[in-house]
């Protein structure tokens, strides 16, 4: 009978360059092995958690919620020592997603510094940290460590981790496979800490080795051939059977295992997004208070009187706003839309919101929706539960005010950018992939350029055969192979045009957040399409450069009339 197991290290493609295989390709292949449950445990990362709790649930897989840590520990050298956390709780997830940000926001975009006063709990502000509460935590040796080395790393896990701690052994067929079982042995033996199999897993099938090493290469900005032994020995960090791990680890190794999974109960669903407080006035509630701005608006936007069908319609979109509690949602707009249009900042709403007479009384829309006569249950439903989404012009020039007006009424700690999710394309597919295999750089950007968009996700042997290539070569092959591999990979996180997320108390208690690479910002580690699976409210805050040029054409007007014109006092077509 195949034992039980459960993978507890695991890095996908939302390790930038470094895993080769979706989180949703994991999942199902964890899945189909039969695995009790798999842990996601990206590198100082919660950026695929998403989109592996959507095909988690489908799957019915025990998705744990980890990340990868490197850091320096005490020992001979101060060793660099490789975790593996793993949130068990609610509270454990914010703490793991609350030292991601710590260690992401103190170094430049792209990387982190972790240190062992976070988990000492010498991080100014953030005594949770110390010992990270409701988490596990699995030491990674590596082969070739000293066995004092490996030794003083567990003893430190220990003394913060105590009965939460535990040693991965990871046996990849590899050189020193045979010393380094030994020493865990006799480290595990000292320390009473117990030894849990692992397979620091970078791909769900093996044949993705060969687009392993091309993102190995990319990260290291060498060919392949260059790489030498920063390439993986083998392919063994895939997700192996559970008949060829039972032949690798002892029996007590894959229980410890499963029994460190079955400690862990958090799931993304318990995520519950709160809107902030400041946005409602003592002694009222969101309900209340939105009424009271609308009808405040009414009679600024309809000074003769509102017929007895459209004061229906507001107390219809009034009702539906209730019923799906989104008051929030709409007086945080509001408010951002009023701050702006007080500092002379020209601002717009726009898209679906426009049907909404809500949104033109508080005047976050400027288009009467009795002339449009188009539907409210287009901009929300509640048949669709879809949370509304209302999207803010502001002039470009001045919209960095608006920014920097949210990050100063709720704090750093509680406002970030949205993340983006800079997917790998045909063309940036063949550019690298081509490095990586020693390609005339000229010649690769030929066969890059004439790469078309009707040309779809694949390589046509047609543009090899315009640029001087074989398409049946073996290079070639593979070149094109990799390359529609790759594409719809990730590359890197960016950040949103102008989605914010804001929370009631710490937003990185959510989500992880990180710098961007403009000064001045910030950005979670997810895109919308995660934020729309989770059900959490972005508010958009867009740039527009036409407002900016009705913004000079105004006050060229109005050095022409001799007084101020504004944009309400435009006559209607």
């Amino acid at each position: 009978m195949l034992p039980n197991y459960a993978e507890l290290h695991c890095r996908s493609n939302f390790s930038f360059l470094r895993g080769a295989s979706h989180p949703e390709e994991l999942i199902t292949r964890a899945a189909a092995l039969g695995y009790s449950a798999l842990a996601l445990t990206d590198e100082c990362s919660l950026a695929g958690v998403v989109r592996a709790h959507a095909e988690a649930k489908q799957h019915k897989l025990h998705l744990i919620i980890g990340s990868e840590m490197r850091l320096q520990l005490p020992g001979n050298g101060a060793a660099h020592a490789r975790l593996v956390v793993l949130a068990q709780t609610r509270r454990g997830y914010g703490n793991l997603s609350h030292w991601i940000t710590v260690a992401r926001r103190r170094a430049a975009k792209g990387s982190y510094l972790a240190h062992p006063g976070d988990i000492e709990g010498k991080v100014p502000g953030a005594p949770t940290l110390a010992g990270l509460p409701e988490c596990l935590a699995l030491l990674v040796p590596e082969a070739g460590q000293p066995f004092e080395q490996i030794f003083a790393q567990a003893m430190w896990l220990k003394t913060w981790f105590q009965d939460r701690a535990a040693i991965a052994l990871e046996l990849l067929l590899r050189p020193g496979d045979d010393a380094l079982r030994e020493q865990v042995r006799k480290v595990a033996q000292f320390t009473g800490l117990p030894i849990a199999a692992a397979g620091d897993v970078l791909m769900h099938v093996r044949s993705r080795k060969p687009l392993q090493d091309v993102l190995t290469a990319t990260r290291l900005k060498r060919t392949m051939a260059d790489c030498g032994r920063e390439l993986p020995a083998n392919a063994e960090q895939h997700l192996r059977s559970r008949s060829r791990l039972a032949a690798l680890h002892a029996e007590e190794w894959l229980a410890n295992g499963v029994a460190l999974a079955a400690r862990c109960s958090f799931s993304l669903a318990e995520l519950k997004y709160e809107y902030p407080k400041e946005i409602v006035p003592d002694g009222e509630t969101p309900t209340s208070h939105l009424r009271k701005l609308t009808f405040a608006g009414v009679e600024t936007r309809f000074p003769q009187g509102l017929s007895d069908e459209w004061r229906a319609q507001i107390e219809h979109e009034l009702a539906l706003i209730e019923r799906l509690r989104y008051e929030p949602y709409f007086l945080t707009v509001a408010d951002i839309v009023h701050w702006a249009r007080a500092q002379g900042i020209l601002c717009q709403g726009r898209g679906s919101a426009a049907n909404s007479l809500v949104c033109y009384c508080l005047c976050v829309t400027e288009v009467d929706p009795r002339r449009a006569k188009l539907l409210f249950e287009r901009f929300i439903s509640v048949e669709r539960n879809e949370p509304p989404d209302i999207d803010i012009d502001f002039e470009h020039q001045r919209r960095e005010q608006v920014i920097q007006y949210i990050y100063a009424k709720y704090g750093r700690h509680r406002a970030a950018l949205t993340g983006v999710v800079i997917s790998y394309r045909p063309r940036s597919a063949l550019r690298d992939v081509g490095r990586a295999l020693g390609i005339d750089l000229q010649r690769i950007d030929a066969v890059a350029k004439s790469q078309q968009w009707f040309d779809g996700r694949t390589v046509q042997a047609e543009r090899l055969r315009e640029n001087g290539f074989d398409p049946q070569a073996p290079l070639t092959r593979l070149w094109a192979e990799l390359t529609a591999s790759l594409i719809g990979f990730p590359r890197h996180l960016s950040q949103h045009p102008g989605g914010f997320l804001i929370a009631r108390e710490q937003i990185e208690q959510l989500v992880p957040v990180e710098n961007a690479a403009m000064e001045g910002r910030s950005v979670i580690q997810w895109d919308k399409d995660d934020l729309d699976v989770l059900g959490l409210i972005k508010v958009d805050i867009l740039a527009l450069g036409m407002l900016s040029a009705i913004r000079r054409a105004l006050e060229l007007i109005a050095i022409k009339l001799g007084h101020p014109l504004r944009m309400q006092d435009i006559p209607d077509g």
